[in-house]
């Protein structure tokens, strides 16, 4: 069913009075074939050619209403204010690989002649990163303004200071008390259990990383920690056994025990929960900025995001678990808010709530995969929340402080403490090493934009169709890698008395560095909970400590020279500790492949107490800011957002719409209702045949002035609220003044009179800044009070994505590059496939006749 929106005045409109120019209205048709009337300002020159700005317009109608073919109708005022006289048709039938359009000569008359209409000036590419916004539907847009507006009233009407509270009975005193204190009783039940979770997760990731190499004969069931507990030095233990001393069986089971933890998670995520694979953090950006995707919180997600989660670790592959702890963390707030306010709050008090516990518990969700409380908090604020609010920082903190103080509690590394490594640095640092901390930096910078760009192609082309440093685990590489070497080294790496045994140190390090970030490329995204930050900090650590073992080499070489003289002693051999940069490289391409600045610097300090080392981390960090800032996209959790199609709009982002109205972006599919004359079977049918959000209430049909709107959501609570069964032909009201009978549908108090709107002339970055900084659900576009149109978040999304990609021929040229070559890559790939699957079908025969000859 279609419905008639309300046409503009039969008048040219000011863009004619002002320039002398025209106007163009659309008559198009749906998929049930009926017609609808759809005012669309394209404004015609002079000599009757359409401007550039058309072909957005047209992409945008297509977009919104789904429309296959588009009648359109040239009109022209001789005279400002008098009715539109036709001058001509024109037809177009949508095809998604249409390349273009010229139409010209197909209007004519004597007065005008309308000549080279190119309403699609540049080539149309509806290809798959276009595609990818049909995900923006998945998505449910929360208004934060309406319910914040609500949620306040409540809490003023409670307050002690509020004047109607000396009017309450005690019971509502009582309540209004419990309500104050509500937050943090659920704070403390997210962090406790967030603490366990995380001590639990780490007990599994450590036994099952252990029993690729050996297993405990006192019991199968402890890890190489616990099972040696008792045992003064760890490797010479009688009670854990080595695969080693079995010769081959080391590697195959090795191999073995690898490929099957990875592919259990993997059938694990892919089978009963997709939307556990992954890091989660784009998705938790999008919901934290007012968009609600389901059952990405449930607790099936979480639970399989919890199973597979170490068993990814512990496989192998080069993830992490922080990206996957902070989804973990933020499901185990959403299903404890909800099954502690089902039946208590109400809907606008659980969204405002809800983002609340959202942010808290993603800060706690880092808090307890690094170890560090504070650097949590800063994460929260800094990458997940997108405006600052006091009150929220403390809520993280708060949650923070509960979660590491249950993970402390437990103690899962029977270290006493919270991470698996702790360092100390007893070497000042000198002037003359900052030139390196610069190279680090410019290192970490480096390896942000390289491994999230060739990410991207990686993830794009799954979606389409023996070292030392490798084989132990990340977070143990690391611990080694940071510590200096004292007089009894625990590792081959502080062996470097001869050249031979420092340059093949060297090397294991920059080949363990190089293919660290090309196994990040191609794990990063694929069908296991996976996370990006540990293999990026283990990353910068091979080439930091790499770096430091040359620098510490040529100080070995020439200890006069005058470079070192300013703070080195010539017979101070630890005067450079290769550790530092290795902690320092971790620190920068952390940093490069997040784009997080202070809260990289906290979490390291955290992580490792090298607090001495604070001025050369933020110059590492700095450097890396600078790199980015020039050359990168985003982080990559802001790069996976644009590739994945999901709607959020960065508030840290430059928007360039190059000055176009919001009447270029807004939708112009709105189904407005009238103060009075629609009944109870008209709403019921507009309910039922759309999904629309939000509906303006207007004067009436010939009229469309502006007179509020109302929210599909208040529609139905109000049609259940109402006593009796209605009937079809039971009037609505919108407006106490239109009628006053009992037996009428009265949505007058459901009603926001005072809607936020916009003229159609406002540039849409104003348009942007008032969703970021205020969060409605929707604006109303006017011109002179009547209404034009409507755009939501969602709209202003999708008309950047069509506005700077669309129209990119050199953009469309180097994807369609790129599939060709992700294609030929697919076909090579198949060809092997296809010749390893026949020679086992030929080994397999061959064996099957031997046994049937033998028989």
């Amino acid at each position: 069913m279609a419905f008639d929106i309300p046409e503009q005045p039969q008048n040219p409109g000011p863009f004619a009075e002002q320039h002398g120019y025209n106007d163009i209205k659309v008559k198009t048709y749906d998929y049930d074939g009926q017609c609808v009337s759809i005012p669309l300002t394209v404004l015609l020159k002079d000599n009757g050619t359409a401007p550039a700005e058309t072909n957005i317009k047209l992409n945008v109608l297509y977009r919104t209403l789904s429309l296959k073919s588009v009648v359109i109708k040239v009109y022209r005022a001789d005279v400002p204010f008098s009715p539109f006289r036709e001058v001509g048709e024109i037809s177009h039938t949508h095809h998604p690989r249409n390349k273009g359009l010229n139409w010209k000569n197909t209007a004519r008359s004597n007065r005008m002649v309308v000549k080279d209409i190119d309403l699609l000036a540049n080539r149309t590419q509806w290809d798959s990163d276009v595609a990818a916004l049909g995900r923006f539907e998945d998505f449910q847009t929360t208004d934060w303004l309406h319910d914040n507006l609500l949620y306040h009233k409540r809490r003023s009407k409670t307050s002690p200071s509020s004047t109607v509270t000396s009017s309450v009975p005690d019971s509502s005193r009582i309540w209004s008390i419990y309500e104050s204190i509500q937050t943090y009783v659920i704070l403390t039940i997210v962090g406790i259990c967030i603490g366990t979770t995380a001590a639990v997760l780490n007990v599994m990731t450590e036994y099952l990383s252990n029993i690729r190499t050996g297993y405990c004969t006192t019991a199968l069931y402890l890890n190489r920690n616990f099972c040696t507990w008792g045992e003064l030095d760890e490797h010479q233990a009688t009670t854990w056994v080595e695969y080693s001393r079995f010769g081959v069986l080391n590697y195959a089971m090795f191999i073995t025990i690898s490929l099957v933890l990875a592919l259990t998670s993997s059938k694990l995520v892919m089978h009963y929960a997709p939307l556990a694979a992954g890091s989660g953090i784009s998705e938790i950006k999008c919901i934290a900025s007012g968009f609600t995707l389901k059952k990405f919180l449930s607790f099936a997600t979480y639970s399989l995001k919890s199973i597979g989660l170490p068993l990814a670790i512990a496989s192998g592959l080069s993830v992490g678990k922080e990206g996957p702890s902070v989804h973990y963390a933020v499901c185990i707030g959403s299903v404890i808010s909800k099954l502690f306010a089902r039946k208590v709050l109400k809907t606008h008090q659980k969204n405002v709530w809800f983002r609340n516990i959202l942010v808290a518990a993603s800060g706690a969700g880092v808090a307890v995969a690094f170890g560090s409380p504070m650097g949590g908090v800063l994460f929260s604020v800094e990458e997940i929340s997108n405006m600052f609010k006091l009150s929220t920082m403390w809520e993280s903190y708060y949650c923070s402080l509960i979660a590491v103080a249950t993970l402390q509690f437990f103690d899962p590394f029977r270290t006493g403490q919270v991470v698996l490594f702790e360092v100390i640095f007893d070497q000042d640092w000198h002037f003359f090493e900052i030139p390196i901390y610069i190279i680090l930096g410019i290192f970490g910078g480096i390896y942000g934009i390289v491994v999230a760009k060739f990410n991207i192609k990686a993830v794009s082309f799954r979606k389409n169709y023996f070292n030392d440093f490798l084989r132990m685990d990340m977070t143990e590489s690391m611990q080694f890698l940071f510590q200096e070497c004292d007089e009894h080294p625990h590792h081959n790496i502080c062996n470097l008395e001869s050249k031979p045994e420092a340059a093949k140190a060297i090397f294991s390090l920059l080949w363990a560095t190089v293919l660290r970030m090309i196994f990040t490329v191609f794990t990063y995204g694929c069908k296991v909970p996976a996370g990006i930050f540990v293999p990026s900090m283990a990353t910068g650590a091979t080439f930091g400590r790499a770096l430091g073992i040359i620098f510490q080499l040529w100080r070995q070489n020439n200890p006069e020279s005058s470079y070192f003289t300013s703070g080195c002693l010539v017979d101070n051999k630890q005067c450079i500790t290769p550790g530092v940069y290795a902690f320092l490289g971790a620190g920068a391409c952390l940093s490069g492949i997040t784009h997080l600045t202070v809260c990289v610097v906290v979490i390291m300090f955290e992580l490792t107490g090298a607090l001495k080392y604070i001025i050369p981390t933020m110059i590492t960090v700095a450097t890396t800011k600078i790199i980015n800032d020039k050359w990168g996209k985003g982080g990559i959790a802001d790069q996976m957002i644009v590739f994945n199609g999901l709607p959020f709009i960065d508030p840290h982002e430059e928007h360039n719409f190059f000055g176009h109205p919001v009447s270029d972006a807004m939708t112009i599919k709105v189904v407005s209702l009238p103060l009075q004359g629609v009944t109870y079977g008209q709403l019921m049918a507009i309910l039922k045949e759309t999904d629309f959000q939000h509906f303006p209430i207007i004067q009436s049909a010939s009229k469309p002035l502006i007179k509020g709107y109302i929210r599909r959501e208040d529609l139905i609570n109000v049609i259940e609220r109402f006593a009796g069964d209605p009937l079809t032909d039971t009037p609505c009201i919108f407006d106490n003044d239109s009628l006053s009978e009992d037996d009428i549908l009265n949505f007058t108090d459901a009603v926001n009179t005072a809607p936020l709107t916009v003229n159609v002339y406002v540039p849409t970055e104003h348009v942007l800044d008032i969703f970021h900084k205020l969060g409605p659900g929707c604006l109303l576009v006017e011109s002179d009070g009547l209404l034009q149109g409507l755009i939501t978040r969602k709209d202003v999304l999708k008309y950047e994505y069509v506005l700077h990609h669309i129209d990119h021929d050199e953009s469309i040229r180097i994807r369609e590059q790129t599939f060709k070559y992700q294609e030929q890559a697919w076909e090579f790939i198949s060809r092997i496939e296809n010749s390893l699957m026949d020679k086992v079908y030929m080994v397999r025969n061959r064996l099957f006749k031997r046994r049937y000859s033998r028989i």
